[in-house]
């Protein structure tokens, strides 16, 4: 019971007005009782005095001064419990009232405290919480308003960042088409079809740069529909492979398929899941200078884990946990004219893989001995076949 009254705000608020209509009661009890007896003595002493005078005067007979007596001593209580019972509604009033605004500050404290930190939080203070007590409803909404503030001061600690991380990727393209320009005009480039050239890849890199922008904003916000059926892993394999079949060639490297027979499809959406195998496949070809790729495929349980491996640069464990991370990349001397991409590729994957119920993951031995992402999706039950 006593645990049912902490956890629900509305059993508090019925035992507080119980407690007011109590505090009430008693009080009016405790005051009439101090100050009947004593009203009553005041009116007692009163018809005394008047029955003296009576009695020297002898104004009426013995029987009807009885009978006056009895009547006079009636009112005189009536009198005296009319002044009690006024005393103590004025004391029960103020006592009630002093014990509303006790109980009632109890509720209202919590609320106003939240008020005054989501004034707070709107004036740009992310940091503001505040103190949370007890188990009931208003503690439970003061948990969850700590934990608004929470997401909101991440919030706002990543628009900081990708603010500075989108100034600094912007930075690069454009410094060099200033600069190659600049040259240009002062002679001191010449104007040939190399120059151009350099100055239309930079501009390349610059609007690759803000369609990888465009798209991490889309998957961030979940500005997409997913069409999810049944979906082949040989079909998305096969296809990511001849699409990127000719960089690999041109690269040297080899890119191989290892798929099991009996493989079950994944419930997914095929376009979205191509790029997230397009994106992976891309990012090893990227980092392996030499060597191999492979794309796998194996059932496990209830979901299909899709891996794909190189024999590349590797990465080192202490930046595994932030391989998904926007505009991560583990040697920072690498630009994106080097061959080291935005950084938003993979978090694209992520966030597609997970809007698919599935997960994502990296792993690595370490430096020089490549590396391998791994993601899962729902297999989808297959249809026994008829005869």
């Amino acid at each position: 019971m006593i645990a049912y009254l902490r956890s629900h705000l509305s059993a508090k608020l019925v035992l507080s007005y119980l407690a007011v209509v109590l505090v009430g009661v008693l009080v009016l009890a405790a005051v009439i009782q101090f100050t009947l007896p004593g009203a009553f003595d005041r009116h007692m002493l009163g018809m005394q005095q008047m029955l003296r005078q009576d009695m020297q005067h002898d104004l009426m007979p013995v029987q009807g001064r009885g009978q006056g007596m009895m009547l006079e001593l009636y009112l005189g209580f009536r009198a005296a419990f009319a002044d009690a019972l006024t005393l103590a509604l004025f004391a029960a009033i103020g006592a009630t009232i002093v014990a509303s605004l006790f109980f009632t500050r109890r509720v209202v404290s919590p609320l106003r405290a939240m008020m005054q930190a989501s004034q707070r939080i709107a004036e740009g203070h992310y940091d503001e919480r505040v103190q949370v007590s007890g188990h009931d409803e208003l503690a439970q909404l003061g948990e969850r308003f700590n934990s608004m503030a929470a997401q909101l001061e991440q919030v706002e600690s990543r628009r900081r960042q990708l603010i500075g991380d989108v100034s600094h990727e912007l930075r690069t393209p454009l410094t060099a088409i200033k600069g190659s320009m600049e040259g240009l005009i002062d002679g001191i480039l010449p104007t040939t079809p190399e120059t151009f050239e350099q100055i239309h890849r930079e501009a390349g890199r610059l609007s690759r740069l803000v369609d990888d922008l465009q798209e991490l904003s889309r998957v961030e916000a979940k500005a997409y529909q997913l069409d999810v059926c049944p979906v082949s892993v040989y079909t998305l394999v096969e296809s990511t492979a001849r699409r990127l079949e000719r960089q690999f060639e041109e690269k040297g490297i080899t890119l191989t398929r290892d798929l099991p027979a009996n493989l079950p499809p994944v419930l997914a959406d095929e376009d979205r899941i191509s790029q997230v195998l397009t994106n992976l496949v891309y990012n090893a070809w990227q980092y392996t200078p030499s060597g191999s790729v492979t794309i796998s495929a194996q059932a496990h349980n209830a979901e299909v884990w899709i891996s794909v491996s190189d024999t590349g640069v590797g990465i080192p464990p202490e930046h595994l946990a932030h391989i998904f991370d926007r505009f991560y990349r583990v040697d920072k001397s690498r630009s994106r004219g080097s061959g080291g991409g935005s950084g938003i590729g993979l978090t694209v994957a992520k966030y597609l893989v997970e809007a698919h119920g599935g997960r994502i993951w990296a792993e690595s031995e370490g430096e020089g001995k490549g590396s391998s992402f791994i993601f899962t999706l729902p297999a989808a039950k297959m249809e026994p076949q008829k005869s």
